[in-house]
């Protein structure tokens, strides 16, 4: 069995069990006996909570992984995801404009206008990395955050001058504990955006060779860089929309899975998905296990986990760049 097989067989055999593990345990416990017996309280919370929650973790997971994978291919560097690019917080944006013109906008016009601002926000970052010929490839994610606290700082004022703080904190603060029947089900949409996502793979890759290479090779640079910015935009708004932010998951992600399968769209897309919803899903379990029957965030968990890995990422892509030299070499 080839080394790359068993990465993707390790990876699923990880979700099943940790879904196995997320649906029965929690702050009121479950049994596969009772369910089975039909008690009608566990079945309730197997159908309204359990089940909602592990699905949303899943989607979430996958679709923030292949979302960040797309930016790093088009945008050629590592390090550009939905949280380093200005993708996250221009959807809270959406979200706050839609409730100051519309204060009782309900969730769908909520998630129009994050979809909006949401894409709006990422075509403006990548417009300007792009006028901008940057000798290090640290620079990009640096720029990104910096337009994400630009962003962040208009939210949070129209927040506070509009008594829209309760609102806020639940866009900055991702958590699943809230995820229930009936206001989750937006996030399947990210399910059609991976299929595309997959069938435009090798677009995608051509188009992060640039636009000469593109435009030689008859592929629309600008249409398919649109349709990845915007499948990437509109998988982050969802996430929003329905859980708050959720920092690295589109960072890390397409970096590890890289490390074991390359980087080619259509080879990892897969994995990356995988690897997503089994990162999501193993940092849900931590915040909802180590301090029982109370839950941490998962925005916490996954910040923790994330930033450690960034900075690892961060050595080890700054550590490539530097010169080597033999052992005993003389100097000049």
């Amino acid at each position: 069995m080839k080394k790359n097989n068993v990465f993707t067989i390790l990876i699923f055999i990880t979700i099943i069990i940790c879904s196995c593990i997320s649906i029965f345990i929690g702050a009121f416990d479950i049994s596969l006996s009772g369910v089975l017996e039909g008690d009608y309280k566990q079945l309730m919370i197997l159908l309204n909570s359990r089940l909602p929650r592990l699905l949303a973790t899943l989607c979430i997971g996958a679709g923030m992984s292949v979302a960040g994978l797309i930016m790093q291919n088009l945008c050629m560097n590592k390090f550009i995801s939905p949280t380093t690019g200005a993708t996250i917080s221009s959807a809270q944006l959406g979200i706050i404009i839609a409730l100051l013109f519309i204060p009782s906008a309900n969730l769908t016009t909520r998630t129009i206008f994050a979809f909006c601002t949401s894409i709006l926000g990422t075509w403006i970052f990548v417009w300007f990395i792009q006028k901008i010929n940057f000798k290090d490839i640290i620079m990009v994610p640096l720029i990104g955050i910096m337009f994400n606290s630009v962003i962040g700082g208009v939210v949070n004022y129209l927040a506070y001058e509009n008594d829209l703080t309760q609102i806020l904190s639940n866009l900055l603060v991702g958590d699943f504990s809230l995820v229930l029947a009936g206001r989750y089900e937006i996030v399947f949409l990210s399910v059609p955006l991976l299929i595309i996502a997959f069938i435009y793979a090798n677009y995608f890759n051509i188009v992060g060779m640039g636009e000469t290479f593109s435009t030689n090779l008859g592929v629309n640079y600008k249409l398919v860089m649109f349709l990845g910015l915007s499948i990437s935009a509109v998988i982050t708004a969802s996430m929003v929309i329905t859980v708050g932010s959720i920092s690295y998951i589109g960072l890390i992600v397409p970096n590890i899975v890289s490390m074991f399968k390359g980087d080619k769209i259509r080879g990892t897309i897969f994995d990356v998905a995988l690897f997503g919803a089994m990162f999501v899903l193993v940092c849900d379990l931590i915040g909802r296990i180590i301090i029982r029957p109370f839950e941490l965030p998962i925005e916490l968990v996954s910040g923790i986990v994330g930033s450690i890995i960034f900075i690892a990422l961060l050595f080890k892509r700054l550590n490539i760049g530097k010169p080597r030299f033999k052992k005993g070499a003389k100097n000049a």
